[in-house]
C-alpha cells in the first residue's frame, strides 16, 4: 500500500461500477475490457447457481472460462494457494464471484501474483467489493488483519436479480455493514485520524457515507420486503447501491472507528461465529453510540429500525448473553488492539469504557424490542 503524508487527504475507488438486473449475462464482455485469460473464483453453490449463465456471457465475449473453487474463508493460505493457480495457468485477471469472502479472496490472490482482480456481487452483504483492502481470518475464522493494496478493483459488478433472490438475511447484513459507515465517518470529522487508504478522510467520502445512511433508512425496510418476495424494485437497486458502492466508497475514504472495531472483537471469540459480518458490525454500531454518549432517543431509534430489519441488537442475539467479563475481555482486547480502528475517535475509552458499553448493548436493545413488541430476543441455536 502506498504510504502518503497525512495532511494530505485521499479518495479511493474502482475502475467502473456496473448494477442492475441480469448483469451478470454482462460479465464476460465487461471482464473482457480488463483481460482475456480470467480465473473465476467461486464456491460449489455459487458456481451452481450462475455457471450457466457466465458460460454463455463469456463464450458471447469469446473469451475462455476457467472456475476455481473456493475454499470459504479468505486465509492467508488461500489467497496464496489461488495466487499459485493464477501463475500455473497463465490468468491475467481474477474474479470474486459470490460475497465478500470470496472477493476478498481474489483481491488478495490478484495482488499476490500482480493480475487485476474484478468483483462480481452475487449478494449484497458486505461493502468489500470495492474497496482496496481483504479482510483476512485464521483458519478457525477470527479476524486477523487487514490487508491493503495500491489499487481498487478494476471492476465490480452487481447483479440485482441475484441479490432479491438469495436469502434476505444477507442483504440485511448489508444494511448493518452500510449503516455504521455514516456513524464512523462522522466521528472522524475534524480529526487527524486517517480513513483506509491512509490520507484524511476526503468531503466526499464522509458526503457519500451520509448519502448511504438516508439511503437506507429510507429505503431498507421496503426493500427488505421485496426481496423476502425476490422482487427487484426501486428501493431494492437503492438499497444495494447504498450497501455495496455507496458505503464501500464512504468507509475507504471516510474511515472508520468503533463499530468495526468491535466487529473484530466480536470474531475472536467462539460464540460469535453464527453472525454474518453486517451483524457484528451493528453491534459494534450500538458499542459505539453507546460510547460516545449518542442521546438516548437516538439510540434507541437505531436499535429498533435495526431490529426491524432483522439485525441483532443484544448480547443474547450475538450469543453472548451470559457471558462473563473474562469472555468480554477477550472480545475488548481484541477490538482495542493497538491497530484497531477504535483509536480513530476523538476520544481514548478505556477497556472498561468499552466493556461496559458492549454490555449495556444489551439492555437497550431488550427495551426497545418490548416497547415496539418485536419479542423477546432468540439466543442462537447450540
Amino acid at each position: 500500500m502506498a504510504q502518503n503524508t497525512p495532511s494530505l487527504r485521499v479518495f479511493a475507488s474502482p475502475g467502473r461500477y456496473v448494477q442492475g438486473r441480469g448483469a451478470m449475462e454482462q460479465l464476460g464482455t465487461l471482464v473482457g475490457r480488463v483481460g482475456s485469460r480470467p480465473l473465476v473464483l467461486a464456491d460449489d453453490v455459487v458456481r451452481n447457481l450462475v455457471g450457466a449463465t457466465l458460460e454463455r456471457s463469456f463464450a458471447e465475449a469469446g473469451i475462455p472460462l476457467t472456475f476455481e473453487r473456493f475454499g470459504g474463508v479468505p486465509t492467508r493460505t488461500e489467497s496464496e494457494r489461488v495466487g499459485e493457480v493464477i501463475e500455473s495457468q497463465d490468468h491475467d485477471v481474477i474474479v470474486g464471484l459470490g460475497g465478500g469472502a470470496a472477493i476478498d479472496a481474489a483481491k488478495a490472490a490478484g495482488a499476490n501474483v500482480g493480475v487485476p482482480w474484478v468483483s462480481a456481487a452475487t449478494v449484497a452483504s458486505t461493502d468489500a467489493p470495492t474497496s482496496a483492502l481483504s479482510v483476512v481470518y485464521t483458519e478457525k475464522g477470527a479476524f486477523e488483519s487487514y490487508r491493503f493494496y495500491d489499487r481498487n478493483p478494476a471492476l465490480v459488478v452487481v447483479d440485482t436479480q441475484l441479490v432479491a433472490q438469495a436469502p434476505t438475511r444477507f442483504l440485511a447484513a448489508g444494511v448493518g455493514d452500510a449503516l455504521a459507515t455514516w456513524i464512523e465517518a462522522r466521528a472522524l470529522r475534524g480529526t487527524d485520524s486517517t480513513n483506509m487508504v491512509e490520507g484524511l478522510p476526503t468531503r466526499a467520502g464522509t458526503a457519500l457515507a451520509q448519502l448511504s445512511w438516508d439511503i437506507l433508512w429510507e429505503s431498507a425496510l421496503p426493500a427488505l420486503d421485496a426481496v423476502d418476495r425476490d422482487l427487484v424494485t426501486p428501493d431494492v437497486e437503492a438499497v444495494v447501491e447504498a450497501t455495496t458502492l455507496l458505503s464501500g466508497l464512504g468507509f475507504e475514504s471516510g474511515g472508520l472507528a468503533a463499530a468495526h472495531a468491535v466487529h473484530d472483537g466480536l470474531t475472536a471469540v467462539d460464540e460469535t461465529h453464527h453472525l454474518a459480518h453486517g451483524e457484528k458490525v451493528n453491534i459494534g454500531s450500538l458499542t459505539q453510540l453507546l460510547l460516545e454518549g449518542a442521546a438516548t432517543a437516538e439510540v434507541e431509534e437505531f436499535a429498533e429500525f435495526t431490529a426491524r430489519a432483522g439485525l441483532p441488537t443484544t448480547l443474547t442475539e450475538a450469543g453472548l448473553g451470559n457471558a462473563d467479563d473474562a469472555l468480554l475481555d477477550r472480545v475488548v482486547e481484541a477490538a482495542t488492539a493497538p491497530e484497531e480502528t477504535i483509536h480513530n475517535l476523538p476520544f481514548t475509552p478505556s477497556h472498561r469504557d468499552v466493556r461496559d458499553a458492549l454490555r449495556a448493548v444489551e439492555g437497550v436493545g431488550r427495551r426497545v424490542r418490548e416497547r415496539a413488541g418485536l419479542g423477546e430476543p432468540r439466543a442462537p441455536k447450540q
